[in-house]
């Protein structure tokens, strides 16, 4: 995908809302995604002391906060931003794919908690559905991610642990809740079938995904 060089939060911004489609990382199509379109200058980078600086990895907070964009695992299990014009025709279609959690099921447990609770960091989320055992996080993960395919948890924010002089540090966790709850019901609702939802998405991923094959695309909004 061809594209200006992105050097700010605030023109990564800019793009994600003309776009309304962008994967974090690697998507698996040349060129789309947030990683590849920002500048040298702000893709991970190790420093002398140890450390790491990644200006695209700490602008995505904020990004979220900002309340315009609706960020999951949503393309292929990878992390990826959603305009929220473009939210509820992929929440619509995507819901279409992944029945509603059945009765009493592991995904209705999760949903539950989280409506009760507000929103959770994964490891909490986790602890208060009883994934306590050894070996279940990776068991866990992986509903979790279903569950964001399925447009029925986003991130909220990025929490970080601080050290004895109060400054942020680490990787960070997502927050998660429930798109009803971030957004209101109303944002989740759309006058379209999934169907439709589904070919006015791919008519407008073929705008800007010009080089993409049809393969390609679906691969990522199925």
């Amino acid at each position: 995908m061809k594209h200006q060089e992105i050097y700010s939060q605030a023109q990564l911004m800019e793009l994600i809302a003309e776009i309304g489609f962008l994967p974090l990382l690697d998507s698996g199509i040349s060129g789309y995604s947030a990683e590849e379109m920002v500048s040298a200058d702000c893709r991970y980078a190790m420093l002398p002391d140890g450390g790491w600086d990644w200006p695209l990895w700490k602008w995505k907070g904020p990004i979220v906060t900002d309340g315009g964009v609706v960020y999951g695992k949503f393309f292929a299990g990878k992390a990826g931003f959603i305009s929220r014009k473009w939210w509820p025709d992929f929440c619509n279609y995507r819901r279409s794919q992944h029945p509603v959690p059945a009765e009493g099921s592991i995904e209705q447990t999760i949903l539950l908690t989280l409506q009760e609770q507000g929103s959770l960091i994964t490891r909490e989320l986790r602890a208060a559905c009883g994934f306590t055992g050894p070996n279940m996080r990776s068991r866990f993960d992986a509903y979790i991610t279903r569950l964001q395919m399925a447009c029925r948890i986003v991130t909220e924010d990025f929490v970080y642990p601080t050290d004895r002089h109060g400054r942020e540090y680490g990787w960070g966790w997502s927050l998660l809740t429930t798109p009803e709850q971030l957004y209101g019901r109303e944002a989740c609702l759309c006058r379209h079938t999934p169907e439709e939802s589904f070919q006015a998405i791919m008519t407008h991923f073929r705008q800007f995904l010009t080089e993409a094959s049809e393969k390609e695309i679906v691969r990522i909004l199925k």
